[in-house]
């Protein structure tokens, strides 16, 4: 017999040849499109600053971003939340569509869930705690619901499916109304059944600022906020403007990103786990639990359900042998892995530098703008804050509540009658 392969015997080109191989099998035989996704990503790169609203570049707006954070109080930060959570969202979004996918949020896994369905699971989850009423077909007909906060609509389109009901999604940001609206245009648009008998869309995004939503007094059977109304200055203000314009008797339900009572703010390496998150996740400020709570009592709502998700069991005993497949939790996708192959490679020490200067390289040849490397290392950072967050057991980002507007809601008979 010959002797063994050796690593001398290898072409030089054979780790590039193993990864394209290894991106080509993961494109064909699996629902990621990783090759269509990074052209994407290139694509928009080209034209991300001609939709840019807060600022005239890229590179301007991850300055006047670090510049708000650079206080280690919120107050201007709440002052100017708009500019904040714009210029964030500006920076961000590309980012995360193509790392992350198009619902921008975490769940917890089943040891048997795929990372895709554990995010549907988590959204259904959220749906069924609004109280829909459906028909005999089965269908919510006629029942309209308001994503607050929507992203880019990946959960407004999600739960417009599971639940038949008309979706509408509001967001501070121009780029992600006009993107959010082209994969609604996409997913539902020529050629589908989901559209009304006025050939309009069962969803659709909306620009506006969830603190003074353009929408009228009692004019939803529902709404919900993944992950989204901690970007709000004031809980009970973004809280109070939700139950404006819900129905008598409707629901709210909310996944809330908090500081739970395991953080101590006399504890150094909690206040820069902290600070971490506010900075690389666009938010004035970080409230704990029990604030949120209080605020959703104080802006109206009766309270039906709370709890903080991030605790449930998420294990699964085995017949065979008696033992326990281990689920997985909310964080696993940001802690460092040596496997190049999955987003959780960059945040090892050689991803974050690679990460830094391959942006850097394409800032300098033009395929990205200016301060794109800059955008990265600040979401980076985000993400080790998020994951050490996470591991302490300081910070949750789903911690549901539940609340119902009274059926004696103030003014609402008026507006009733007029429907």
């Amino acid at each position: 017999m010959g002797s063994a392969l050796s690593t001398s015997d290898l072409p030089a080109s054979a780790p590039a040849l193993v990864a394209v191989g290894t991106i080509v099998v993961v494109q064909l035989l699996t629902p990621s499109n990783p090759i269509g996704g990074s052209i994407r990503l290139l694509k928009q790169f080209r034209s991300q600053e001609k939709s840019l609203t807060s600022a005239q570049n890229v590179s301007k707006s991850i300055d006047e971003y670090n510049r708000l954070h650079s206080s280690d109080t919120p107050a201007e930060r709440n002052r100017e939340y708009k500019s904040l959570v714009n210029s964030y969202y500006d920076l961000a979004t590309l980012f995360y569509e193509w790392g992350w996918g198009k619902s921008f949020h975490f769940a917890n896994r089943y040891p048997t869930e795929s990372f895709d369905e554990s995010i549907r699971r988590h959204e259904y989850y959220l749906a069924s705690k609004l109280g829909l009423c459906m028909s005999k077909e089965g269908k919510t007909a006629n029942m309209k619901l308001v994503d607050v906060g929507c992203g880019i609509g990946g959960p407004m389109r999600n739960i417009c499916r599971f639940t038949g009901a008309d979706v509408t999604g509001i967001t501070l940001n121009a780029y992600q109304v006009q993107r959010g609206n082209e994969l609604c245009e996409s997913e539902f648009g020529k050629g589908h059944s989901n559209k009304d008998s006025n050939n309009q869309l069962p969803c659709r995004s909306v620009q506006g600022d969830f603190m003074h939503m353009p929408l009228e007094d009692n004019s939803f059977d529902g709404a919900y906020a993944i992950e989204a109304t901690c970007h709000a200055p004031d809980r009970v203000g973004v809280y109070k403007e939700i139950f404006r314009v819900l129905r008598p008797g409707s629901f709210f339900a909310c996944y809330e990103w908090c500081m739970t009572d395991g953080y101590d703010s006399t504890n150094a390496d909690h206040n820069r786990i902290k600070k971490q998150i506010e900075e690389g996740d666009g938010l004035p400020d970080i409230c704990h639990t029990s604030v949120c709570l209080q605020a959703l009592k104080d802006a109206g709502f009766d309270l039906v359900e709370e709890r903080d998700m991030a605790n449930d069991d998420m294990d699964i005993g085995t017949t065979i042998g008696g033992g326990v497949s281990k689920g997985k939790p909310w964080y696993l996708p940001l802690c460092p892995s040596w496997n190049p192959f999955t987003q959780r490679f960059q945040f090892n020490w050689i991803g974050l530098i690679l990460t830094k200067y391959i942006l850097k390289v394409m800032e300098f040849v033009y395929i990205a703008p200016r301060g794109t490397s800059k955008t990265q290392i600040m979401l980076q950072k985000g993400g080790i804050g998020l994951a050490d967050g996470g591991k302490a057991e300081i910070f949750t980002p789903m911690y549901l509540m539940v609340g119902r507007v009274p059926l004696n809601k103030k003014g609402a008979a008026d507006t009733a009658g007029e429907q």
